[in-house]
């Protein structure tokens, strides 16, 4: 049994590691905030304090965090720490560019690293029913994919290192213009006197039909703000995005609109509110 350390016990970070040990593997956990990482403990996790120890032992190294800078500083300690052999896949939403250059630096040290972002927000987490783009070595994606398997329901290997994180990006893309779309179907249809919910079960189930309208128009309704998924963080997201296009000439509208609308959200305060929470822009 390969031995695990898993970095960053936040929102998606605790339910992803569950499933780990609620199926036996031996899992050492390390969180910046140790309460969050000790409350696993009755699960069966190992706490560490410090990333060296969480790591030095591993076989496998799972990491999980808030923004690309939090990333190269996790990344420059398991680099010291993880012995010869071991695979690092780092499951953050960061830059494609950045998971390039840690694929090489792991070279340097023989740590073999894939990138392997998410999608499905925290339901798909607690679920285990993750979406996973995963970037590196088809062999290191191999050896990971009973682990992956265990945590989410379609696992792809997209290409070499990078492609993990330019498929989320992709993926991001995708959720700015349908997320800020269902707030908009909401507010024209409240505008023009009609059941928001009676919409949303009319139209849910045709062409218009998504995640975001099932999940987050639901909640759009019940003015449940909760974040499954940050608006700061999507705001990180889109930003990774925006950066990623203007490097190949390409340009992103719808992207840069809803991103617009996010900032100023977030400089009002709201960057703690759930993606959601898009529909009090324009209901304001």
């Amino acid at each position: 049994m390969s031995k695990i350390a898993w970095i960053g016990t936040g929102v998606m970070g605790k339910s992803m590691v569950s499933h780990l040990l609620n199926q036996g593997d031996e899992v050492t956990v390390y969180n910046r905030t140790a309460a969050k990482a000790e409350a696993l403990k009755e699960k069966g996790a190992q706490v560490a304090y410090t990333v060296a120890d969480a790591v030095k032992d591993a076989d496998l190294i799972f990491t999980i965090v808030g923004f690309p800078k939090d990333v190269e500083e996790v990344y420059t300690e398991i680099f010291k720490a993880a012995k010869p052999g071991a695979i690092a896949v780092d499951m953050t939403t960061s830059s494609p560019s950045l998971a390039v250059k840690l694929h090489q630096q792991g070279k340097e040290h023989q740590i073999r690293v894939l990138d392997a972002p998410v999608s499905g927000g925290d339901s798909g987490a607690a679920a285990g029913t993750l979406s996973i783009m995963v970037g590196g070595e088809e062999a290191d994606f191999n050896a990971c994919l009973p682990y992956f398997n265990k945590m989410g329901k379609s696992v792809l290997r997209m290409g070499p290192a990078g492609c993990g994180q330019h498929t989320k990006m992709a993926n991001q893309i995708a959720i700015a213009g349908t997320v800020s779309a269902v707030a908009e179907a909401i507010v024209y249809a409240k505008a023009n006197g009609l059941d928001p919910e009676k919409l949303l079960g009319a139209i849910s189930k045709g062409a218009a039909g998504s995640w975001q309208m099932s999940n987050n128009g639901v909640k759009m309704l019940q003015e449940d703000y909760n974040p499954g998924f940050f608006i700061k963080h999507f705001i990180k997201d889109m930003r990774l995005a925006k950066e990623a296009a203007t490097a190949q000439n390409v340009e992103l509208p719808v992207l840069e609109i809803v991103l617009s609308m996010y900032e100023q959200m977030q400089d009002a305060g709201e960057g703690d509110l759930g993606t959601q929470a898009i529909i009090k822009h324009y209901e304001k």
